[in-house]
């Protein structure tokens, strides 16, 4: 069992707590506002019970999880032996370059420093530290405990020894860690997402689809594929020779499209109120709390699914 320091208690933070308490790990939990942590705790409490239920705390107790976190008031209680730090603050520069002073300074040579942060690249807020080497980015898809994909960032000084302790400790604790050979703005996930958002933005705005007709073909089309493997396995599955026959099959296809797909729609702009509208007539916004519940439960029934699935098929 290692100690784990989570610092900040938003819903990243409360939810890496959860991923690394059913780990086994020993994780203490510090907010800069202490009623932030307490109630983050008692909403980790109502999680596990749910996740119990789906048979994803590795066959543990509810209290045996959560008696693994523990909500301290100062930061050097949290960091004091820790091996791994994850850090969770809001998307700010400034705040995390002071963040990252205070944890380089009161940690032990031994932890590991990463950031949640889905847009900063970790050279900007790690340059100054004096353990700069043991500095990265671990960023999840929300919520962590759910879905498995961490992305691991290094920045140009970070070490080989931090980037591999840190892929081997996220497949202990559950994880598929994407581990990236350098930085670059946006990641991997979010580079994928936003090209895909990009295009459906486009269809919309251009008057090719409407909202609901995108998401049907995602939800109900590509994602099925797309639930247990990626891409690339995708189109080596899709042509009788693998991936080099799909190329040479269908690459025409996708070179014609392209020139269509280098003009932006201002998400923000007409669109929204298209896009909008035919959301909020599907879910009202006073529903919203309410389908993010079910959201996750429906996460809960896929990774346990999944867990089952992977078992079965020997991946």
């Amino acid at each position: 069992m290692a100690k784990v320091a989570i610092v900040g208690s938003g819903f990243i933070g409360r939810a890496w707590a959860i991923s690394f308490a059913r780990a086994g790990h020993d994780v203490r939990m510090w907010d800069q506002a202490p009623a932030a942590a307490s109630g983050a705790r008692d909403y980790i409490a109502g999680v596990l019970g749910d996740l119990a239920a789906n048979d994803l705390l590795r066959g543990q107790a509810v209290d045996t999880v959560l008696g693994r976190i523990t909500i301290v008031e100062e930061l050097g209680e949290a960091l004091a032996d820790a091996v791994h730090v994850q850090e969770n603050t809001p998307e700010n520069l400034e705040v995390k370059r002071d963040v990252f002073s205070r944890i380089d300074a009161l940690s032990g040579p031994q932890a590991v420093i990463a950031s949640s942060t889905s847009a900063l690249l970790p050279s900007r807020f790690t340059d100054h530290l004096e353990g700069r080497h043991r500095c990265l980015v671990v960023h999840p898809i929300n919520p962590p405990y759910l879905i498995p994909a961490a992305e691991v960032v290094p920045a140009p000084w970070t070490s080989a020894e931090t980037v591999e302790r840190t892929r081997a400790f996220l497949v202990e604790a559950g994880h598929a860690p994407l581990v990236m050979k350098r930085e670059l703005d946006g990641f991997i996930m979010n580079r994928l997402q936003g090209a895909l958002l990009e295009e459906a933005f486009r269809l919309v705005a251009d008057g090719y689809a409407s909202v609901e007709d995108v998401d049907t073909g995602l939800r109900d089309g590509l994602a099925l594929r797309w639930s247990f493997m990626g891409p690339f396995e995708t189109i080596d599955l899709n042509a009788p020779g693998g991936v080099r026959d799909y190329v040479e099959r269908y690459q025409a296809i996708y070179s014609n499209i392209f020139p269509q797909m280098l003009r932006r729609v201002d998400w923000a702009g007409e669109v929204m109120e298209t896009v909008e509208a035919e959301r909020r007539k599907r879910l009202p916004r006073e529903e919203l709390g309410e389908r993010q519940v079910w959201r996750d439960r429906r996460l809960m029934v896929l990774a346990a699914h999944k867990k089952k699935s992977d078992q079965e098929f020997g991946q």
